[in-house]
């Protein structure tokens, strides 16, 4: 098994190389669950878990049983409830609920992540697998409620899920973005493949030396994984945004944008 991503593999570039790869950005787009906070905050296992339990409750298997379907759908529909979908078992609704009913008191606030997405030039958006209201939730727990246009979820990607071409095609055209010029992060490898391809300046973000992992061994990266679909490797999201927004600020090479509406993340009426 090739090893994990170490420090030493992280592709760091100069500060003229980041201006490059994201001058022309104007629109940046995170992943949620293990991209904005850290994979050992325990958020991410409580969600397995509930999922596990739907199945228990949903199909009356026991627990290993259960656990086997969830890897099963997990890795032949890139999620559990595409799985549901393509069962033709309409429990969309009830399951992002469930799955999403958890205690976030133990998520500490990221003034440091919440200052550098402020200061980003341009639109900011969450594109999660995950249900709205989680991403809601969780982005308030960490103190980055109002830094957001949207969040773009499973439902508004029709029941199509990350890595799945129609799931980014969904995104592009809801929010209309070129590609070309946005940037796209997120701790899963294979969510980047297609952004990559579709232009997109990539970085994966991934666990610090000896933290914790509760994510599936198949989602944790190595350096032979990334290497064809992330442009740079971070292991300190806000720490990487710092770097990036001292560059930018300023930069001549930045593109002059109109500012995004921040409005914060509450439910309206879904168009």
């Amino acid at each position: 098994m090739a090893p994990l991503i170490t420090p030493a593999a992280f592709r760091l570039p100069p500060d003229a190389e980041l201006r490059v790869r994201f001058g022309h950005v104007t629109t940046w787009v995170f992943d949620l669950d293990n991209t904005l906070y850290p994979p050992d905050s325990g958020i991410w296992r409580k969600i397995d878990e509930r999922i596990t339990l739907f199945l228990i409750d949903l199909f009356g298997l026991d627990g290993q049983s259960a656990r086997a379907l969830h890897q099963h759908y997990y890795l032949k529909h890139g999620t559990t409830l595409r799985g549901l979908v393509e069962d033709n078992i309409g429990e969309a609704a009830r399951f992002l609920e469930f799955v999403h009913d958890i205690d976030r008191s133990a998520l500490k606030p990221n003034p440091v992540l919440a200052r550098e997405v402020a200061q980003l030039p341009g639109r900011k958006l969450i594109f999660t697998n995950g249900s709205r209201d989680h991403a809601i939730l969780t982005a308030r727990q960490l103190g980055l409620d109002g830094l957001f246009e949207d969040a773009f979820d499973i439902i508004a990607a029709r029941l199509r899920a990350k890595p799945a071409e129609a799931a980014y095609d969904a995104f592009f055209e809801r929010y209309d973005i070129d590609p070309q010029g946005a940037a796209m992060f997120d701790d899963v490898v294979k969510n980047l493949a297609v952004p990559k391809a579709r232009g997109m300046t990539t970085t994966l973000v991934t666990t610090k030396p000896g933290q914790a992992d509760h994510r599936e061994a198949y989602d944790r990266a190595t350096a032979e994984s990334s290497a064809a679909v992330a442009d740079f490797i971070t292991d300190d999201l806000g720490g990487f945004l710092g770097r990036l927004n001292a560059k930018l600020v300023g930069s001549p090479s930045l593109a002059p944008t109109e500012p995004a509406a921040e409005v914060p993340l509450v439910r309206p009426g879904r168009p």
